[in-house]
């Protein structure tokens, strides 16, 4: 074996190694359609604050390219459907775009993907004919200076791409789109860049609310949909639509293509009309998303399959035109206080056992900190609480059971409610300044298990309270499996390094 083709293939084993350990992520759109927002320094540290650590924003703004420079944040960053024209005439223009607005920033500024567009048909069909040339030349572009395969090329569809997504097996593009779809299906391909969908299970319950639940829509199904063609079950509309997309991109012989969701979410306001447009229907839809997708579970047709999800959006945009809702499909206000609670790990108020929510059924009370207090609040009670307030936070330091999420909400949930049961659970042990939030769910999480009253201590990782479903030996297998695959290849690695 020649020592270039050994190289190359120790490589590919690297490769192949990093992506084996890549799970489902959850990042959030980042929409500046408004005027009463933060500067962009102060959204950084609300981001970093909330341990988010992908973002998506619509266009290549300099101030916010500099904003989460160092930050470690990954951005999704944007070329507007009023700039495709001249990106799609002249390569000069992308190189260009590159050299100037981009190049300055990157590494610092971690850029993943560059959306060309944003659902092109949707508008019309003199700008999807710009799309794909457009992209071309972005490739191009990146390819010159050695990015190609670090900033993958991509543009987002609306789910009007398809024309019928139901039953899911059905799955089909429309065929107005044909000559835009087959070069755009080709580039991906090709580039091993996904395939950018913007899915709405909300608006399929708001316009047809006598053929799709709300509880459907929600996550929160008890009853499965059956595909009559594969007898796939589905619980809710969100893997349904996933798997029409997977089917239609099967349709045309293109298996190898990625999905990665840029949009869904949920108003937390609407108009009269809008009556399943509110903030307990809001954060249900996220916070179930947010775990479906982290637990990288995937979809009936692709069970398993990791999947990249954005949120929208981060803030309120007072801006935008239509209907109340679309002005409040923010997690933050422009204040930077929350709409409504949302654990962007998945894990908050999980059962460790079962991984359902708990509700106390005995009156049983946790104390956690809230969303709404700022950095400095959190700090000063966090401190308060592990000094003064003599709490065992030995829990959360580094390498123990409640040390991640690490975010300062987190410790501070978990220092708070540490004080609050050992002293006698009152209204004002859980106040630390307005910092302190009473919750009536369980806050534990994996083996994080919170204080309740009359614990002597915090249980944290107690084997022989975890029962032995058969879900848990199956993640076990799961992890055993995947650390013996790990070491095979890592092993590998090494033995054909050392022969090269």
């Amino acid at each position: 074996m020649g020592r270039g083709f050994r190289l190359i293939f120790a490589t590919s084993l690297l490769l192949m190694l990093l992506d084996l350990c890549r799970g489902s992520t959850i990042g959030i759109c980042y929409g500046r359609n408004a005027d009463d927002l933060p500067t962009p320094d102060k959204v950084a540290q609300l981001v970093k604050l909330h341990n988010i650590k992908y973002l998506r924003i619509y266009d290549s703004n300099i101030q916010v390219l500099k904003a989460f420079a160092n930050t470690g944040v990954q951005l999704i960053i944007g070329i507007s459907n009023s700039d495709l024209l001249p990106f799609s005439q002249f390569q000069s223009n992308a190189d260009t775009w590159l050299k100037n607005s981009i190049l300055p920033y990157y590494p610092a500024t971690k850029i993943t993907y560059i959306t060309v567009g944003a659902e092109a048909t949707e508008i019309s069909s003199n700008v999807t004919a710009l799309v794909v040339p457009a992209m071309q030349n972005i490739f191009t572009a990146l390819r010159k200076v050695g990015l190609h395969k670090r900033i993958k090329v991509s543009t987002t569809h609306s789910l009007g791409v398809l024309s019928r997504s139901f039953p899911p097996s059905a799955g089909a593009f429309n065929s107005n789109y044909a000559s835009f779809l087959k070069p755009l299906l080709i580039f991906l391909a090709e580039n091993q860049s996904p395939f950018m969908i913007d899915i709405y299970p909300y608006y399929a319950y708001r316009d047809s609310p006598n053929n799709v639940s709300l509880d459907y829509a929600l996550f929160e199904s008890s009853s499965d949909v059956i595909d009559p063609n594969t007898g796939l079950l589905y619980t809710n509309m969100f893997d349904a639509q996933i798997d029409a997309l997977y089917f239609a991109l099967m349709a045309l012989n293109f298996r190898t293509i990625k999905i990665m969701v840029t949009e869904t979410g949920w108003p937390s306001k609407g108009s009269a009309k809008e009556t399943a447009a509110t903030p307990d229907n809001a954060q249900t839809y996220n916070t179930n998303l947010i775990r479906h997708v982290i637990n990288d579970t995937g979809t009936p047709a692709k069970p398993g399959e990791a999947l990249d999800v954005y949120i929208f959006s981060l803030f309120n945009e007072n801006r935008k035109p239509g209907l109340d809702s679309e002005r409040n499909w923010g997690l933050f206000y422009p204040d930077e206080t929350s709409v409504y609670n949302l654990d962007f790990t998945g894990r908050g108020s999980v059962d460790v056992i079962t991984g359902a929510n708990i509700t106390s059924s005995n009156g049983t009370t946790w104390c956690i900190a809230s969303a709404n207090a700022s950095e400095i609040e959190l700090q000063k009670g966090l401190d308060w609480a592990c000094g003064s307030g003599n709490v065992d936070c030995s829990a959360i330091q580094p390498s123990q059971p409640c040390y991640e999420p690490d975010t300062l909400v987190s410790h501070a949930s978990f220092a708070f409610n540490s004080y609050y049961q050992q002293n006698g659970a009152t209204d004002v042990a859980c106040s630390f300044g307005g910092a302190g939030l009473k919750v009536d769910k369980n806050p534990s999480y994996d083996k994080c298990l919170y204080m309740t009253a009359g614990s002597n201590k915090t249980a944290t990782s107690n084997a022989t309270a975890i029962s032995s479903t058969s879900s848990s030996q199956a993640g076990e297998v799961h992890i055993l499996a995947l650390s013996s695959t790990i070491m095979t290849f890592f092993l590998s690695f090494i033995l054909i390094i050392g022969n090269i």
